[in-house]
């Protein structure tokens, strides 16, 4: 089955103490349909401007994502800037220039409405409601979030919970929502929001699942040397959808074998800036480092 992606589509600038690259392709809905793009079809909704590469086109295309819903506007495409620490869990905003991104408003295709499963990717609640109001009855609905909406769109944020399957949010954004420090309990307590499913984000240590089966804990994989972690959760979740999406079986199973070959994929876009490592590997590839990623935790 397909997804629909719909998120934001960005040139991103991105320095560390080592390298310096200008205008990647980036954006949360870049990261997470090519990451589905290994698993299942996917439809990408987003807007750029007349600024825009071609050759970004093209890649897009390569992993065969429908570009139906990818709106050309006149103007700059978002841009973002930013510099990385030698820590790569810090980094801070040099630039931020929405551009044709301010305005955006999703509308949907016709043939995007009847998409089963659906990833509302990092961008204003209200457009995520947009967004659903559009759909006819899809299968499965994702959320992502980010600090910036608990801190300015707190309320659409909570009546989108309730129209939701599942919201993916890091730990700290967790605490925020919930006011709890334990991440467990802050689980539990977002599910009295409305979402069945709740995945939180640990960077490097993993994620954690918690459902109507259970808790499911997937570590990270390990990796020597993180290039830009750019991007990283945008394609766990896009990696998990694709894999809930073409998967057989439970959602519950479907989702813990997401998570294993999210964690993967965002293990390939940190060993590169931007997208540059993410679409040069190939689904063979993934399914040897999940095979590795469960033999490091097999007893």
């Amino acid at each position: 089955m397909s997804v629909l992606v719909v998120g934001s589509t960005a040139l991103d600038s991105i320095k560390t103490p080592n390298a310096e690259n200008p205008r990647l392709l980036g954006g949360s809905a870049s990261h997470a349909a090519v990451a589905v793009s290994f698993f299942a079809p996917v439809r990408l909704v987003g807007v750029v401007g007349d600024d825009f590469p071609r050759r970004y086109v093209k890649l897009y295309e390569r992993h065969g994502i429908d570009l139906e819903g990818l709106q050309f506007a006149r103007g700059r495409t978002f841009h973002w800037a930013g510099e990385y620490e030698v820590n790569m869990n810090n980094r801070r905003t040099l630039t931020t220039e929405l551009g044709v991104f301010e305005h955006f408003t999703p509308t949907l295709p016709e043939s995007c409405k009847r998409t089963p499963f659906v990833l509302l990717a990092n961008i204003a609640p209200g457009l995520q409601h947009h967004v659903l109001d559009q759909m006819q009855r899809p299968k499965f609905v994702v959320a992502d979030t980010m600090d910036l909406w608990l801190n300015i769109a707190l309320p659409d944020l909570l009546r989108l919970l309730k129209r939701v399957d599942a919201l993916v949010l890091n730990d700290s954004e967790a605490r925020q929502l919930t006011g709890e420090d334990n991440v467990v309990v802050a689980a539990r307590r977002i599910h009295r929001l409305g979402p069945r499913y709740v995945i939180v984000k640990k960077g490097e240590h993993g994620s954690l699942l918690s459902g109507p089966g259970g808790r499911f804990v997937c570590p990270a994989y390990p990796l020597e040397k993180v290039v830009d972690p750019t991007g990283a959760g945008d394609s766990f979740v896009g990696g998990l959808m694709g894999c809930l999406a073409s998967g057989r079986g439970s959602v519950e199973q479907n989702l813990r074998r997401g998570m294993l070959h999210g964690a993967v994929v965002a293990s390939f876009c940190c060993e590169g800036f931007g997208l540059k490592r993410t679409t040069r590997v190939t689904r063979q590839d993934i399914e040897a480092r999940v095979t590795e990623l469960k033999s490091m935790t097999r007893v």
